[in-house]
């Protein structure tokens, strides 16, 4: 039986989930968006025959068997409670929600009702990434000792004031960044968190508004070309653009210590060499060129660093699509749509990985770890 797919939201996330499950096997049959031309339009290019801004009434009229969730994170908690209500199984893009309360309400609501739920933090599908879990388990570094994700984005200060400079929005580097980091490590280490302490720095204390931003990919287009003139309106930003955390996992293959982990991402700051993630370990280590590890790949043996290929068998397994983020979301839908079909699957993450996931970051934004040195002597 064909799984029906209703999808919420019609920005760049709406229309990569869209084509996501059409890809998987599914039938998409509706679409909601905040705006009606809007999501006329983007259902007419995409040829989804339902299409509104009501999403109550889009659940009772489509019935879809899955509801994808592709709005910025706070706006996705009614949503999703309704959909719950209404038996449908979730695919949810990160972050789950604006703040752990309400993450854990609505992972309780989930499990209670049984439905199935896909968090999509996924770039823990790149390739190499995938890569790199299959060469930590085949003991190519040892037991795995640290891992480092540092990161530097450049972004311009003056990007126009949206979901993204707000917490309420689901805005933040924490909820759009660290969440994948964090997949990536736990997919290649181990899934066990077993402690965690950071900082967060907020670089953009302000920002410009700016109308006619739609599609977040497209922001930097409405960047205001007079930045000092006087009739321009500006509005607070409460969220980190920088941020600095320590982890410490439980290592799949077993050690005599926790796996230590720094995630140092600047939002703000131009990079001088490449971004990259490291997985060191008693007899080697793995390079991985890109944030979010987009490769190649390079393995310390032997007292150098050697370029290794990536095998043909893991690049059969994703879908093949060029754009590293529509592969990802692809090969995750795929995962939901056989699961909620009766399919075995690998396991993939769930609202307990989200709910999780938003619990750590409000720790870290609480921010309260420091150690007052000032008056030790």
């Amino acid at each position: 039986m064909t799984q029906k797919v209703l999808v919420f939201g019609t920005g760049f996330a709406g229309i990569g989930h869209a084509k996501a499950f059409r890809d998987a096997g599914a039938e998409v049959v509706g679409i909601v968006g905040r705006t009606e031309h809007v999501v006329a339009k983007v259902a007419k290019d995409l040829d989804i025959a339902y299409f509104g801004t009501d999403w109550a009434q889009a659940l009772q009229q489509c019935q879809p068997d899955i509801v994808s969730i592709a709005t910025p994170g706070g706006a996705h908690v009614e949503a999703i409670k309704q959909a719950i209500e209404c038996g449908c199984h979730i695919f949810c893009d990160k972050p789950l929600t604006e703040s752990g309360e309400t993450a854990l309400e609505i992972y309780q609501l989930a499990k209670a009702k049984g439905v199935k739920t896909a968090f999509a933090s996924s770039f823990r599908y790149m390739p190499e990434i995938m890569h790199a879990k299959q060469l930590v388990a085949e003991g190519a570094i040892g037991e795995p000792t640290e891992v480092e994700c540092i990161s530097h984005f450049n972004l311009d200060r003056h990007i126009p004031f949206g979901w993204s400079h707000r917490s309420e929005a689901g805005g933040g580097r924490l909820n759009n960044n660290f969440t994948h980091l964090l997949s990536i490590v736990t997919s290649v280490i181990g899934e066990n968190i077993l402690s965690i302490s950071g900082e967060v720095r907020n670089d953009m204390p302000k920002a410009p508004v700016v109308e006619g931003v739609h599609n977040f990919t497209e922001r930097r287009n409405f960047i205001p070309k007079d930045i000092n003139d006087p009739e321009l309106k500006w509005r607070d930003c409460d969220v980190e653009w920088s941020y600095t955390v320590l982890a410490q996992l439980e290592s799949r293959i077993p050690t005599a210590n926790p796996v230590s982990v720094l995630f140092k991402h600047g939002g703000l700051t131009p990079r001088f060499n490449e971004d990259h993630i490291v997985f060191h370990g008693s007899k080697g280590s793995i390079y991985i060129k890109g944030h979010y590890g987009s490769g190649p790949l390079y393995l310390f043996k032997d007292g150098e660093w050697q370029e290794v290929a990536l095998p043909s068998a893991i690049d059969q397994q994703l879908p093949n699509i060029e754009c590293e983020t529509q592969r990802s979301w692809t090969h995750l839908a795929t995962q939901l749509v056989k699961d909620v079909s009766g399919i075995e699957v690998e396991p993939y993450q769930t609202f307990e990985d989200g709910c999780r996931y938003q619990l750590i970051i409000d720790l870290i934004r609480k921010n309260d770890r420091w150690v007052d040195v000032r008056n030790l002597l």
